[in-house]
This record gives C-alpha cells, structure tokens and sequence, in this order.
C-alpha cells in the first residue's frame, strides 16, 4: 500500500539522523547518558558495563537507531525494526529530553515538547510493530493451524476407522 511505502520513510527518517549524529558525536550525548545510567539499578542487566562506559552506551544506541530506521525505512523486516526503535526510543527521550529536571523555564518548555514529540513517535513505532499489512498475525496462523491440523486429524482416523470395519467385513465374507 502506498501510505505504508511514504510512511514508513517518514517516520524512520528521525531515528537514522539520530542515530548517525549518536555516532559521529557521542560526547554530546555522554554527560546525560552517563547521568541516566547512575540512575539504573544494578539488578537491571547490562546496566554495570553501560554505567562504566556511557559513551558506548550512546553508540550502541545509535547503532539500534540507525539500523532500526534504515529497515524500517526500507520495508525490511519493519515490525522487528519498529519493535528495535520502539526501545531504543526510551532511554533517547529520558537522556535527551529530561525537562523535569530543567530549572529554566524556557529550557523546561521546549524540553517537555520535545519529549512529547518522542512519546508521538513512540506511538508511531507501537503502531507499525503490530501492523500485519493486511495479512494475519502469527497467533492467527497458529491458531488456524492448529485447528486445521486436528480437523485433519479427525477425518484421518474416521477414515482409518472406516476402511478398518470394511476389511473386517471382508476378512468375515472370507472365513464364512
């Protein structure tokens, strides 16, 4: 469909400049990357090594933006690929666009628009993880399946059950 062919380019062209900026620069997004992850519970996994390395963790979040946003850009795999974004959106948008700990009230503003931008997106990217085009999702084809195999198998064993009682009924005609 052509609105999923525009969309889907339009909504991964934000994360591909993101995650191209994350990592041609990743020390402007350190301090607050290193900020956030003092706040991770170390319970949390992976959450020692990114809080000792906060620079990659920027780059690996680049990464998974950038590539996320070039599948999705590109039609490939664009559930896994929104599913990738979706994720990756979060620590972005709490690193980045931390308004409630802005003091300035200006600062504050744009920083809370910002943020909201990122929890439309976010919403965008919910939506095309689930969007099937049209055909149906894996727990419908499960299902069907499943369905469609005992249906077979029933007809299978009536089957068997029928050609059972005519050679029955032969063996008989021949002993008699």
């Amino acid at each position: 469909m052509i609105v999923r062919r525009l969309a889907r380019p339009l909504l991964a062209s934000v994360f591909v400049a993101a995650g191209v900026d994350a990592l041609r620069n990743p020390a402007a997004r350190t301090p607050q990357a290193a900020h956030l992850l003092q706040k991770v519970p170390d319970q949390v996994p992976g959450a020692d090594v990114a809080a000792k390395d906060p620079d990659l963790f920027v780059r690996v979040n680049g990464a998974a933006l950038l590539g996320g946003g070039l599948l999705l850009a590109t039609g490939r795999m664009p559930r896994l690929a929104s599913t990738v974004l979706a994720a990756s959106i979060v620590p972005t948008t709490a690193i980045e666009h931390a308004f409630w700990e802005e003091t300035d009230p200006t600062r504050k503003a744009q920083s809370r628009s910002l943020f909201l931008k990122n929890v439309g997106l976010l919403g965008g990217l919910l939506l095309a993880a689930v969007d099937t085009e049209g055909r149906p999702g894996l727990a419908w084809r499960a299902q069907h399946a499943t369905k469609t195999t005992r249906r077979e198998a029933r007809h299978a064993q009536r089957t068997a059950q029928r050609e059972a009682r005519l050679l029955a009924h032969r063996a008989q005609d021949v002993v008699s």
